[in-house]
């Protein structure tokens, strides 16, 4: 498994248990237990370190991006696993330095957690979830590259979820 892919596993599972237990455990003690224990030497652990300290930093802000990109699924309703998949991805889709992980790149490895930690449906709903927030993302940043606010390396999180 290539280390990034597993220091996402590693993030995920640091993720399900902090939600399970209502986000009141000290998330850094449980990466750095999940660290030692599933992933002991790997070369990049401060990949894990940013994308887990960015996900709490951005938690709010994710779950209500999501919020309007599921309406059907009000985030509670959505199982923990599937979740904290959708947040690592948004994460590295809105948040992340699109040179070190690109968006398409983050769609992917959100898909393969979801092949293998979620349930018979979840890469598809992950996909399409992602999907339309890459597309709201590039559609925006196209519209504003006239602007001095937005450059291509610099994402909108998305207004408005698209219905397709």
């Amino acid at each position: 498994m290539a280390t990034r892919h597993l220091i996402r596993t590693v993030i995920l599972q640091t993720l399900y248990e902090w939600d399970f237990y209502q986000q009141e455990k000290d998330i850094t003690n449980i990466l750095e237990r999940n660290l030692a224990e599933f992933a002991p030497g790997i070369d990049e652990p401060e990949f894990a370190w940013r994308i887990l300290q960015g996900i709490a930093a951005h938690l709010p802000e994710i779950d209500n991006i999501l919020t309007r990109a599921a309406p059907d699924w009000p985030i509670d309703k959505i199982a923990v696993i599937d979740r904290n998949i959708l947040r690592i991805g948004l994460y590295e889709l809105l948040f992340a330095d699109h040179q070190e992980v690109p968006p398409r790149v983050a769609i992917n490895e959100a898909v393969e957690l979801a092949k293998n930690y979620g349930g018979p449906n979840t890469s598809r709903f992950v996909h399409a979830v992602l999907g339309t927030i890459y597309r709201e993302m590039e559609s925006e940043r196209e519209g504003s590259y006239g602007s001095a606010a937005t450059t291509p390396d610099t994402p909108t999180p998305p207004q408005q979820p698209s219905s397709s």
